[in-house]
């Protein structure tokens, strides 16, 4: 676990493996962080140097004020400055494979839109970049993250949660408690705020889709994905016809 400075933004990473091996970036979805890959990094570290960020306004990163940090835009030249630290010298003729979570799908769609030269695979992961507006759970998200009242804010967060899972039974408590203990921290609500107005009311443009298609990609999906619905991936595999397509039936949390 380490810092880098990113064009002044004290930035949290988790890095596995050898440098000198193919770089893969795990950018995680909006409230989350670097933990939500929990061990999955570290396997591919046999073979890849994998590296897992905490985006700008999130984890254990730096939390500006300004709103231009949470655009797509935003984070995408956020990560762009990061993967010049961070990918070493020698190897800054590779490629790397990008995967992304929800808002993290978005994000690194964005990314091998801007720099497709550097991007070799991607896989998105619940991907949003295609909504129209907020979803009804996203939106309960929204309203458990801005709540100012400690006791009203932990239920709500336990009730989106546990929404979240296929079984509320399946929700482990730490996980209110960790999103409790990064939200509260001072420039958290406004990261979340900003992110959520910007990913939910904006869309990846069809000419972004023209340019990556012939990128490797892969698109997982939960199959009762309550945050980002499935019929979400139908509307990818129209814009991405080239690439692999799987429908996953989680049996602890849809939203993978």
């Amino acid at each position: 676990m380490s810092f880098a400075d990113v064009k002044g933004i004290r930035t949290f990473y988790r890095e596995y493996g050898n440098a000198k091996d193919e770089d893969v970036l795990f950018i995680h979805g909006l409230g989350s962080s670097s933990i939500v890959w929990r061990d999955i990094p570290d396997a591919l570290s046999v073979g890849y140097h994998a590296i897992a960020i905490d985006l700008v306004g999130f984890g254990m990163s730096d939390k500006p004020e300004e709103p231009g940090y949470y655009t797509i835009e935003g984070f995408s030249k956020f990560i762009a400055d990061f993967l010049e630290i961070i990918v070493r010298k020698e190897r800054e003729s590779c490629k790397l494979t990008l995967i992304g979570h929800s808002l993290g799908g978005y994000i690194a769609t964005q990314i091998a839109i801007e720099h497709k030269e550097k991007i070799e695979k991607l896989v998105l992961v619940d991907s949003s970049g295609l909504l129209e507006g907020p979803t009804p759970l996203l939106n309960d998200y929204y309203a458990a993250a801005m709540e100012i009242n400690p006791i009203r804010r932990y239920e709500k967060i336990k009730r989106v949660l546990e929404d979240m899972h296929a079984s509320p039974s399946r929700l482990p408590p730490i996980g209110v408690d960790l999103f409790e203990h990064v939200i509260e921290k001072q420039g958290a609500r406004q990261a979340f705020e900003s992110s959520f107005k910007n990913s939910t009311t904006t869309q990846i443009k069809p000419e972004g889709f023209k340019a990556i298609q012939d990128i490797q990609c892969l698109v997982l999906w939960g199959e009762k994905d309550n945050l980002i619905p499935v019929r979400y991936c139908d509307r990818f595999r129209e814009r991405l016809p080239r690439a692999k397509y799987e429908i996953i039936q989680m049996l602890v949390m849809p939203h993978l």
